[in-house]
């Protein structure tokens, strides 16, 4: 089946009423698209918002008239502002999703691999992953940083904390790489719920591996405290993060932009003797021994 995309381009104070428009005009999905190169990082909680100059993306189907979908646009705004119309063929879109994400590895030892993969090296640390609609396949930067550093310090018989677990993907790492107990927790139901899928996936006993929405968290501590989230709220809970990491042990922070890593610093300074801030791509990972 084809589909008929109609883009416009609008500003941000005209997105409500447009979206309302197309969807009465039969729109099947209507998404809002950066029309530059301007990124937001860190949207203010319970917000949505969009880029000064965005386009908007209507979907219809196929047998959609053009003419008369844009003669009633007309007829509803008065005028249509600059526009593509375009037809896309159908295809397999989960399946081109899954066939760009390939096994890669990070460090001496950890492969992730896509669950539907085989395993490049049978030998290594494999990590069967498939992040449903969770966040983290280790493709980002972030994550990158995380699973190297896993790789590199992770000792056997610890007790690991992974705060906003996402898929799991650090969670279940520190665990085959030789942690003895990690607690998992996200705000995210499915995020919890892929974590639990994926470690299934791997063979991850139950006892070895707990998941919790923060407001259930038990009262435990840990000897390394994985935080992967963002910059803002990785300063609001630097008092909390720090509680969980037991004497002498390990904080691993990312989801930090290069220039954001002074202020993380600043907020983990007073609990933490710090490393070197590593840089990959623009992002970076904070490490450091609590004091």
């Amino acid at each position: 089946m084809a589909w008929l995309q109609l883009k416009i381009a609008i500003t941000p104070e005209q997105a409500a009423n447009y979206e309302d428009i197309l969807l009465g005009c039969g729109a099947v999905s209507v998404t809002f698209m950066d029309a530059e190169d301007q990124p937001i990082f860190e949207p203010e909680l319970g917000t949505t918002p969009l880029w000064k100059n965005t386009h908007l993306l209507a979907l219809f189907e196929g047998d959609t008239s053009a003419d008369q979908l844009l003669f009633s646009l007309v007829q509803t705004l008065g005028e249509l502002p600059e526009y593509e119309l375009e037809i896309l063929s159908d295809q397999d879109w989960e399946r081109s999703w899954m066939d760009s994400f390939k096994p890669l590895c990070f460090g001496k030892r950890l492969w992730i691999v896509p669950s539907w993969c085989d395993a490049p090296d049978p030998n290594a640390v494999n990590l069967l992953l498939d992040p449903g609609l969770a966040f983290g396949t280790g493709t980002h930067p972030t994550t990158a940083l995380c699973l190297e550093w896993l790789d590199q310090y992770m000792p056997e018989g610890i007790d690991v904390i992974d705060f906003g677990c996402g898929s799991g993907i650090l969670a279940i790492a520190s665990l085959l790489l030789g942690a003895n107990k990690v607690v998992a927790t996200d705000i995210d139901k499915q995020a919890l719920e892929a974590t639990i899928e994926n470690a299934k996936r791997n063979h991850i006993p139950a006892k070895s591996l707990e998941t919790y929405l923060p407001e259930k968290m038990p009262d435990v501590t840990a000897d390394i405290v994985l935080a992967n989230i963002l910059a803002g709220p990785l300063v609001t809970l630097s008092p909390q993060l720090a509680m969980l990491t037991r004497s002498n042990g390990w904080i691993c922070l990312s989801g930090i932009l290069e220039e954001q890593a002074i202020e993380v610093c600043n907020a983990y300074e007073a609990y933490f003797n710090l490393s070197r801030v590593v840089v990959k791509e623009g992002w970076v990972r904070i490490t450091g021994q609590r004091k």
